[in-house]
């Protein structure tokens, strides 16, 4: 019984110096340049997983080497802060610029926000892009002015989310940067 003990404790020390080997000789996943597709989707879903990102809030990202620029617009101040802090924390980024703009408090844009929210997505066919916890089709206000990015299926989705935006009465004006899923 002895024996069979030892033998298993010798098989179990070397699998440990194997693995303890393996690991201290491996290249570091944030300095390896294959790895920025590893770090764009951690980057992406450390964003869009943040507790308050919704459906008025747009954030972007541009990662160069170990540097992440973060981009967008958003409501609330703490999202702001949370997106910096996350991005952060990931292993392979060394900075973190937080260009993320926090739109004024407005009534008036809350209540645009609120009629192109229901214009949009009352529209036949566009209600689907409001399922889920991340939205693809955000709206942004500012000042009066609607912004809408994100991604949509189709050209005919865009031209009729923008008709929608531009019907909605005290809209200023509306810009479309809705991109079109799998369009070269």
């Amino acid at each position: 019984m002895n024996t069979r003990r030892f033998k298993i404790a010798v098989v179990t020390g070397v699998a440990t110096l194997v693995l303890a080997a393996s690991t201290a000789f491996a290249e570091k996943p944030g300095r390896d340049r294959d790895n920025s597709p590893h770090l764009t989707n951690s980057i992406r879903k450390q964003l869009v997983t943040l507790p308050f990102y919704g459906v008025f809030d747009n954030l972007e990202f541009k990662l160069e080497g170990e540097t992440v620029t973060l981009y967008g617009q958003t409501l609330k101040p703490i999202t702001r802060k949370d997106a910096e802090r996350r991005v952060r924390k990931l292993e392979g980024v060394e900075r973190v610029v937080n260009n993320i703009e926090v739109l004024p408090l407005s009534r008036f844009d809350d209540s645009i926000r609120l009629r192109t929210y229901r214009a949009i997505f009352r529209s036949a066919g566009l209600h689907r892009y409001a399922l889920g916890a991340n939205p693809s089709l955000h709206i942004i206000v500012n000042r009066g002015h609607v912004t809408l990015e994100g991604v949509v299926s189709n050209k005919f989705d865009s031209r009729l989310a923008y008709i929608a935006a531009s019907q909605v009465p005290g809209v200023f004006s509306v810009t479309n940067n809705l991109r079109v899923e799998n369009e070269n």
